[in-house]
């Protein structure tokens, strides 16, 4: 995102988007793909301030199941999300490493109940 564009809390959430990726990664692997995955999450949270959320999990049967809760202020942001240093690390990093990836983009049901839950976090 570039320095200029700014993201503010009147945004139209009408423009956000909510995807959760599915990836599952070869066993062998899965130790290092979660330090990538660990790493472009912090860092694109902490740096670009339209990435509102990145939420990795891992299925507690099946720890090489990893899902992600994204949600981006609108397509510019996750635009620009895709082009930084960081994402490309990880991208370029696990790309033998991911035996499948799945992303699904999403409707939030309620959107006003967004903002309630991520200020419970504070």
């Amino acid at each position: 995102m570039a320095m200029s564009q700014k993201v503010t809390n009147t945004q139209n959430s009408d423009d956000m988007i909510v995807r959760i990726a599915e990836i599952e990664v070869y066993p062998e692997y899965l130790n290092e793909y979660l330090a990538y995955a660990s790493e472009v999450d912090r860092l694109s949270v902490e740096r670009e301030p339209g990435v509102i959320c990145l939420f990795p999990m891992q299925d507690p049967a099946d720890s090489c199941q990893i899902r992600i809760l994204e949600i981006y202020a609108n397509d510019a942001v996750y635009q620009a999300h895709l082009k930084t240093d960081h994402f490309q690390k990880y991208k370029q990093g696990t790309l033998k490493m991911v035996k499948s990836l799945k992303l699904n983009t999403m409707r939030p049901m309620d959107r006003e109940m967004m903002k309630a839950m991520f200020g419970k976090m504070r």
